[in-house]
């Protein structure tokens, strides 16, 4: 047994016998919105269960700033919003934004901790645009929104780069959407608008409910650890070649890895492959979703190095749809069975019960 197999069989076994039964994602899709209501409650009514500073971060004091584009709030761009939060702060702050369109790019620094952005109107969600490419900024760089700081919560917002779509020619036409680079991060109702590499999710414990992503090539990128629930996957057509996730875990002892749990991948073509070995040790898995016949039914890729074959987790367990079928997936496909799937369909899987809370309601 090789040194990459005994390290993940350890992983699943440790896992596994910490999951609480509350925490694992229930099969049937229709339950999913009363058990996340059950078991993700607010501070007030389960203060016992959350790490001490996010106890402290989220009781009593909380700052509202407010943006509008009309002039009736503090501030007229969600950058200055930003800004005004304190260096080293340590309570929540909510800038909440007003429908329309804030054409500015945007960065939340690490020193600034415990930020929200909350689309006043989820029915008329703010739209956060730039035009940045990776030719201009580096393809991370090139993002609309950078977040580099934790306990970042996002609600109600659409996120998008407003660059041409690549040709294939211009080099440097990737254009980043949304990095994420900070831990324990949250995202309700949130839209991001890509071609390729729309979404950097980079690095840190994320969490995506009820989402949107859509992109062309790599379209989901980085080395996080991160859960998508009942979010939708978009992939974009007329690209002769799709790609959803480029993950970068580079050793199997690395704790990154993307899991879609209730996820609907959509788009027609059958040119979209599920995912394709960024980095060595790369660990996708999908669980209870939807595929379209969007995906292509090989549905992973090595890169075009083979060895990672031997070092990859691409994961599949209980799908359905046109896309599903796993009788043409490339021979290093992992089907899982009950037991292996629970790490990556558990709340626990990014230690949840210690920082997430629902969206907050205003």
């Amino acid at each position: 047994m090789g040194r990459k197999l005994c390290i993940d069989l350890a992983i699943f076994l440790i896992n596994i016998l910490t999951i609480n039964a509350q925490t694992l994602i229930p099969a049937n899709d229709a339950e999913v919105n009363k058990w996340f209501q059950e078991s993700v409650k607010r501070i007030s009514i389960q203060k016992g269960t959350f790490d001490p500073n996010v106890v402290e971060a989220e009781s009593g004091g909380v700052e509202t700033i407010d943006v509008r584009q009309d002039g009736s709030g503090k501030f007229k761009t969600i950058s200055d919003a930003v800004k005004h939060v304190k260096v080293g702060n340590t309570k929540r702050v909510i800038i909440t934004i007003g429908p329309g369109e804030y054409k500015e790019k945007v960065k939340v620094d690490s020193f600034k901790s415990y930020v929200t952005f909350y689309g006043t109107d989820p029915k008329n969600r703010p739209t956060i645009t730039f035009s940045g490419t990776a030719a201009e900024y580096g393809t991370v760089d090139s993002a609309t929104l950078i977040v580099e700081s934790d306990y970042f919560v996002a609600t109600n917002i659409i996120i998008s780069n407003a660059a041409p779509r690549p040709d294939g020619k211009r080099k440097g036409a990737q254009a980043a959407a949304m990095r994420i680079s900070g831990d324990k991060a949250a995202f309700y109702n949130c839209k991001f608008v890509g071609y390729q590499d729309t979404l950097c999710d980079d690095k840190g414990n994320h969490f995506f409910k009820d989402c949107y992503i859509e992109g062309t090539v790599d379209f989901i990128f980085g080395e996080a650890r991160s859960l998508y629930l009942n979010t939708e996957i978009h992939v974009q057509s007329e690209d002769p070649a799709a790609v959803i996730t480029a993950h970068a875990r580079n050793s199997a002892d690395g704790e990154g890895g993307y899991s879609f749990v209730h996820c609907n991948v959509t788009g027609t073509g059958s040119h979209a492959l599920l995912g394709r070995a960024w980095m060595e040790a790369a660990r996708v898995v999908y669980s209870y979703c939807t595929f379209s016949d969007v995906v292509n039914p090989e549905g992973w890729s090595d890169n075009s190095k083979p060895e990672f074959q031997k070092t990859v987790f691409f994961g599949e367990y209980n799908n359905k749809g046109p896309g599903a079928s796993l009788a043409k997936r490339v021979p290093y496909t992992k089907k899982l069975t009950d037991v292996e799937a629970k790490t990556f369909i558990s709340l626990d899987y990014i230690e949840a019960p210690k920082w997430l809370l629902p969206p907050p309601r205003l």
